[in-house]
């Protein structure tokens, strides 16, 4: 457990001196929030809709801050690692695989939780944005869209070879995700064709089930988002650490 705090507090560190995701995880989603709320204001989502269009994008602008986390920051730290021969040097210290991907997740994780700590409150605040759902039910959904989404960026680190390699398979996680999951371009106005093949995204199971436990709106079939995530979270986690390459 010391080793595991020492690591975390050495590598948090140098994170936010990169500054990468100090900007992509946390800055860029209060801006998207700040121009959506200047946009938008306190109009409802549509005629006769009980919740504001804000209050509907808030499960979306989250996930801003996870997919940057998840499928950018999180690969590209370990496979630049790899490349720079500093994973050769852990081998011979007691940390592990689980121990070095362990810290790097609860990094990330952090990053989110910021971002999410400081959007709400600014969301509250300017716009007036309400909760009408359970956020007992709302951060359930949260967890697990981020914990899918970071076990991807595990896998990702995990195993490609080097930073180029990490950075190509990243991109196009990331990108595809980002646009076509509703964290940027809504769901509801994509053609049905589209809509079946980019609900094969972690991502995009995840902000259905956000939107719906934020709005308090029912949640059809909820078993099957929560399987989607869980299935791609343990998948992915067991892939990381088993074929996780040193060098």
């Amino acid at each position: 457990m010391r080793t595991f705090t020492k690591l975390l507090k050495t590598e948090l560190k140098l994170n936010i001196r990169n500054m990468n995701m100090v900007i992509f995880a946390i800055i860029m989603p209060i801006v998207v929030l700040v121009v959506l709320g200047f946009i938008y204001q306190a109009k409802p989502a549509f005629e006769g809709a009980g919740y504001t269009f804000l209050e509907q994008s808030m499960s979306a602008v989250c996930t801003i801050s996870i997919c940057a986390c998840g499928l950018m920051g999180l690969p590209l730290v370990v496979s630049g690692y790899r490349e720079r021969k500093i994973l050769k040097r852990f081998r011979v210290t007691p940390i592990s695989p689980v121990m070095l991907l362990g810290v790097e997740f609860t990094i990330y994780v952090l990053y989110a939780l910021v971002s999410m700590v400081l959007l709400f409150p600014i969301a509250v605040l300017f716009w007036g944005v309400t909760l009408h759902g359970s956020w007992l039910a709302f951060i359930g959904s949260w967890l697990l869209t981020m914990a899918s989404t970071l076990s991807i960026g595990m896998m990702v680190g995990g195993i490609a070879k080097n930073e180029k390699m990490a950075s190509v398979i990243a991109s196009a996680l990331y990108f595809p995700m980002l646009i076509f999951s509703g964290a940027t371009l809504p769901f509801e106005v994509m053609p049905g064709v589209m809509q079946k093949i980019v609900s094969l995204f972690p991502l995009t199971q995840g902000i259905q089930l956000m939107k719906a436990t934020s709005l308090g709106q029912p949640v059809e079939h909820i078993w099957i988002p929560v399987v989607v995530m869980m299935a791609v979270t343990v998948i992915c986690t067991g892939v990381a650490v088993k074929c996780f390459k040193w060098e």
